[in-house]
């Protein structure tokens, strides 16, 4: 017996076509996807051939996908090479904020606002941005009211500094490459070159400091907070008033609370990946 996909509704009005799965399908999404998906860390440039190759796809078929993404800010190229730009974040930054981050490390941020008597917050990248997902404030000490959904260049805060140096090499390139560093402060790092030192030298201890290149009078320290594959998925950070003490003071007094609070929000963060794994 074949199946009729019509079917009468309840209230008798009449017929009705049942939708049919395979008509839902959006094939040029699908090679959309694929084509993003073709760059990963061994092929952060591609040219239109290997596109080709890589997805499987004919040179034509590339050829109507590349120039569209490059379009849409989502990729860069020269001419000949295609790369990714840091807009490729916008993607996934909808399934990061729906995950249990900031439920997770709320109750372990508010242990530490408590401890240290400074606000903090999570934040994770979103292009050249840092967006911040969760906040437990004390005392304002910025000019800016933050909430959750604030928005600042990465380049200029701790935490963005943090998520930046979590991404390769050749993803640094690209944003440093696109990115326009503007004079925030006196202080703001805006060379490319002197912003590309610091970020190793992040990367290498494994917390940023900012001292007054976001806003004059504040000072931020971050560390990361990684996900279950040890890469980097958000920061978290506290603020303090520069006249709390020097950034050697400040970052001596509040690191190693932040430190702690990070590995316990990972620690709560591994924990719910592995019961919705052992459910699933």
């Amino acid at each position: 017996m074949t199946h009729d996909p019509r079917v009468i509704d309840q209230g008798g009005r009449g017929v009705t076509e049942q939708p049919d799965r395979a008509s839902e399908f959006v094939q040029s999404l699908e090679r959309g996807l694929a084509v993003i998906r073709a760059f990963d860390a061994e092929h952060p440039e591609l040219t239109l051939s290997e596109v080709a190759r890589i997805t499987g796809f004919t040179r034509a078929t590339a050829r109507r996908f590349l120039p569209t993404l490059v379009e849409l800010g989502y990729m860069r190229t020269d001419g000949r090479l295609f790369a990714l730009r840091p807009r490729i974040l916008d993607l996934g930054y909808a399934y990061l904020s729906s995950l249990s981050l900031p439920e997770v490390a709320l109750p372990h941020m508010e242990k530490l606002v408590a401890a240290v008597h400074e606000s903090s917050s999570v934040s994770v990248l979103d292009g050249d941005e840092v967006v911040y997902v969760a906040r437990v404030p004390t005392k304002r000490i910025m000019t800016v009211a933050i909430s959750v959904g604030t928005r600042f260049p990465a380049y200029a805060t701790s935490m963005g500094r943090v998520l930046l140096a979590g991404q390769s090499d050749d993803w640094l390139d690209g944003y440093l490459a696109t990115v326009k560093l503007r004079q925030l402060t006196a202080r703001t790092i805006a060379d490319p070159g002197r912003l590309r030192e610091e970020l190793l030298r992040v990367r290498e201890q494994g917390w940023a400091l900012v001292d007054q290149e976001l806003e004059e009078g504040l000072r931020s320290v971050a560390v990361p907070i990684h996900d279950g594959a040890g890469e980097v998925a958000a920061a978290v950070n506290v603020s303090a008033h520069a006249s709390r003490g020097s950034s050697a003071a400040i970052r001596a007094e509040l690191l190693p609370h932040l430190l702690s609070t990070a590995a316990l929000i990972e620690e709560d963060l591994r924990g719910g990946t592995q019961r919705r794994q052992s459910t699933s």
